[in-house]
This record gives C-alpha cells, sequence and structure tokens, in this order.
C-alpha cells in the first residue's frame, strides 16, 4: 500500500482479482468522482491515491436489502450511525430498511423523515420501504412516485405487528400498486394454534420455536400468496425463505424472468435448530431457524439459482430483552457484520461459488430493485467496492462488535477470510480494521419510478 502526502483526485487500485458478472479477471480499477472510470489491465495514473489489491478479491458492494436499523422510535436497540458503521465492516455498501419503526413508515411523510435522518447519519448509502397496512392503499399507490424500493407486506406478524393478512387488502395491493412487493410469509393462524398448543406448558425453552412457527406456517402462507402472484402475474419477492418445502414455489431461471423471485438470510445458513441449547432466544427470529435438512436444502437453492438474494434480516435487541423467557422476548437477530463472512466461508467450503455470491448479494437485488448505477463493477457506475481477503482471519469478539445492542450469536466463531476494505461512492469508509467517516453517502435511485426525484423531494 502507497500513500502520497498530498490530497489526491482519484483512487487507483492494483493488482486485484475482480469478481464481476461471473467473471473472475485480474484488472486495475481506476475511480474518480464517485465513479469507476476505467477498469483495464495495467493502468497507470497520476496523483491517485494507490491501493495494492494483490492477492485479494474486489467485489461490488454488498447491497443488503433486508435490515432493522430501528430508528426512529427504537433508538436505545440501535440507530442508522452505529448500524450502518457494522454494515461498511461486514462489506455492505447499500442498505434498505423496513418499516416497523416508530412511528412505522406507512405514510410518505413518514419515509421522508427517515430519508433525512439518513442524509446527516448513514456511511453508506441508503433506502426504506413503505409498509402495507389493512387501509393505506392510497399511500402505497403513492410511493410509486417516489425512490422507495419496495411495500413491505407483512403476511405473518413479527416485530412491530404489521399483520395484513386479509386476502381482499393484499388483492388490493397486488392489482393497484407498482413498486415492488417484498413479503413475510408466514400463516398466523397456523403459529397461533401451535401458540396455545405449548403456551401453558413448563419449562418451555426457546428449542420449540420452529414448532410455533412451523414449516407448515411458512409453506401454507407462501403457497397462498405464490398462487395470488400467479393468478394477478404480480412480481413478489420473498423475504428470508426458511423451509425446504417452500422451494416448490420457486424457479432458476435468471431473476429478470422470474415472476417469484426469493431471499435467503445468512442466520438460516449457519444455524439450525441444534444450536437453540447453545445459544437459547439469542438465535429466535422469525420465521424460525429450522432443521439441518432444511439449511442444507437452502444452500443449495442458493448455489443452484432457485434463491435468489441474501438479505442479513439483521434486527438488534437488546441483550437484557433476549434474556427474558420465551414468550417474552423478541424475535431478531444482528447479523449485518459478519454475513459476509459466513458466505465467504462457504465458498472456502466449495459449497458456494465465488461468483454466485456475488450474484446473489449485488447483482441480482440490483436486477430485482432496479437500482441505478449500483451492484456491479462498471465503468461509469458507482465506485462501491468490498475487497476481501480469503487467506486470512476475522474472530468474532465483543470487542471487535460494532452493533449499538454489542452482542452477537456468533460470539467465539473465528471466520476463515476477512474484509480488507469497503469503499462507498469512491472513498474508502473502512479500510485494515478502522472505520473512516467519510461523508459519502447517497439515497439509491432506481429507475422505475415517475417524479419527483429524491433530490426535489
Amino acid at each position: 500500500e502507497y500513500f502520497s502526502r498530498k490530497k489526491m483526485s482519484c483512487l487507483l487500485i492494483k493488482n486485484g482479482t475482480i469478481v464481476n458478472q461471473g467473471l473472475v479477471t485480474e484488472k486495475d480499477i481506476l475511480v474518480k468522482d464517485r465513479k469507476i472510470i476505467k477498469i483495464a489491465s495495467s493502468i497507470k495514473a497520476i496523483d491517485c491515491e494507490i491501493f495494492d489489491a494483490s492477492d485479494k478479491y474486489i467485489l461490488p458492494g454488498v447491497i443488503d436489502t433486508h435490515v432493522h436499523f430501528r430508528e426512529p422510535g427504537l433508538i436505545s436497540k440501535a440507530d442508522i450511525y452505529t448500524e450502518s458503521r457494522a454494515a461498511v465492516a461486514g462489506g455492505v455498501t447499500t442498505f434498505f430498511d423496513m418499516p416497523n419503526t416508530v412511528p412505522q413508515t406507512v405514510k410518505i411523510d413518514n419515509w421522508k423523515k427517515k430519508m433525512e435522518l439518513a442524509s446527516k447519519k448513514s456511511l453508506i448509502n441508503y433506502a426504506f420501504y413503505i409498509g402495507a397496512t389493512q387501509n393505506n392503499i392510497k399511500e402505497l399507490i403513492l410511493a410509486g412516485k417516489y425512490n422507495i424500493p419496495g411495500i413491505k407486506l407483512f403476511y405473518g406478524s413479527s416485530t412491530g405487528n404489521m399483520l395484513v393478512n386479509d386476502l381482499k387488502k393484499i388483492k388490493e395491493v397486488f392489482t393497484k400498486t407498482k413498486l415492488p412487493i417484498v413479503i413475510h410469509s408466514e400463516n398466523n393462524d397456523i403459529i397461533n394454534q401451535n401458540i396455545r398448543k405449548y403456551r401453558n406448558l413448563e419449562n418451555i425453552k426457546t428449542s420449540i420455536h420452529p414448532q410455533i412457527r412451523s414449516n407448515a406456517a411458512c409453506y401454507t402462507a407462501t403457497k397462498i400468496l405464490s398462487d395470488l402472484a400467479r393468478q394477478y402475474k404480480r412480481k413478489i419477492h420473498f423475504l428470508h425463505i426458511s423451509t425446504k418445502e417452500e422451494l416448490d414455489f420457486l424457479t432458476n431461471e435468471t431473476v429478470d424472468n422470474k415472476l417469484i423471485t426469493a431471499e435467503i438470510t445468512p442466520n438460516h445458513l449457519f444455524f439450525d435448530k441444534s444450536y437453540y441449547e447453545i445459544l437459547d432466544n439469542k438465535i429466535k427470529c422469525n420465521p424460525a431457524i429450522k432443521s439441518r435438512s432444511d439449511k442444507e436444502a437452502l444452500l443449495s437453492a442458493l448455489e443452484n439459482g432457485f434463491i435468489d438474494t441474501i438479505g442479513t434480516d439483521h434486527a438488534p435487541h437488546l441483550l437484557s430483552e433476549k434474556q427474558k423467557n420465551y414468550f417474552e422476548a423478541p424475535s431478531g437477530i444482528p447479523s449485518i457484520q459478519h454475513a459476509l463472512n459466513i458466505l465467504l466461508d462457504f465458498v472456502k467450503q466449495k459449497k458456494l461459488s465465488i461468483t454466485r455470491l456475488v450474484e446473489v448479494t449485488s447483482h441480482n437485488p440490483a436486477r430485482i430493485f432496479q437500482i441505478l448505477g449500483r451492484g456491479f463493477i462498471r465503468e461509469n457506475y458507482f465506485a462501491d467496492l468490498t475487497i476481501i481477503d480469503i487467506h486470512s482471519e476475522t474472530p468474532v469478539t465483543s470487542k471487535t462488535l460494532l452493533y449499538k445492542c454489542k452482542w452477537s450469536p456468533l460470539e467465539g466463531y473465528t471466520f476463515q477470510n476477512r474484509i480488507v476494505a469497503t469503499i462507498v461512492n469512491g472513498k474508502f469508509v473502512f479500510k485494515n480494521k478502522q472505520i473512516i467517516e467519510n461523508n459519502v453517502a447517497m439515497p439509491v435511485e432506481f429507475d422505475i419510478r415517475d417524479f419527483p426525484k429524491t433530490e426535489n423531494i
């Protein structure tokens, strides 16, 4: 690594191995004015900061389309500033935040206030969903004119209780709105029936969670919503698929040709129900982490194109909340800082290819949500880049965690890879284990929106 003392007008990344659009190539990248201006072998440039990426992979920055940064209203657990710091340490350059905050993001005015918060606090690029309710269809229609990534539909209650399970209302969302619809898919009737079955038993342990939020609860809901999507020819995106049975509703076409796309979280690929005995409520999340056979089927489906994106479902809670009994402890896991590490270990174990990893963490999110200028390493695209070393280690300790909640179920685990640097809009925001608080974050823009654009709001 070489740095000049004077202020540099550009950044030249030398000798790296670029992973992009199914290819792995050794090339240099020249960055200026937030964007990639040249990709070629042996670039020479004057007055450039030079970063030597020898023996390292250069990936498009991770686009995490599923986070809960808890602001506004729940900032004892997390906030945009703290969680975006954790995100850059994990190679994430863009986040889409969910609407179950306080107040809930179910009106355009709520969304505008979140955008203003992020403009002042985020270290990475940002976007915010609007949430569906039983009675806000007018707001959801209006949302199509703004840089909103999509409509979040909770078909299955979770933290924040934004349940919409009236099929008449869901059909209205499917037929009257234009934005992508992202769905939490669980059947509440089955879940409530299971809760009644187990509620009065003594010494309830968290290991009962996948029996309450069961495979049947997921499968039944996903079938209903898949049938509706096909009936109305409406593209939908299932969040955090957790069972092998739900794979029946997915295909392995390219995402551009899919009516139904799907996400999985690294937590559902890393943990299985055997971990409840050790980690208890620390891995309680909705939908539940299930069996080893589910986990293995889902990882195979990810590699083979049936599952399309990785979303962390980063959902921090205070450790004191997680230490309550099973029925009182909230669901959710802080996960954004080490999600990419989990996937990179699968690459080293030959369970996931590096090119497929890039497709599900960057390319496909950009395609599904039609993000402008991000998700690929291309000339004239924004320079959102993640540089990794698969020959180093990342130990997870309480001292290295950047979450506001200061805990992780991964504490004590050591990954066989390391995030070396994260670049957002052409500037380092993380390098060699240090956060660099460059004020470079931008709102994400999409090419399917009408006016006004974000900057004119």
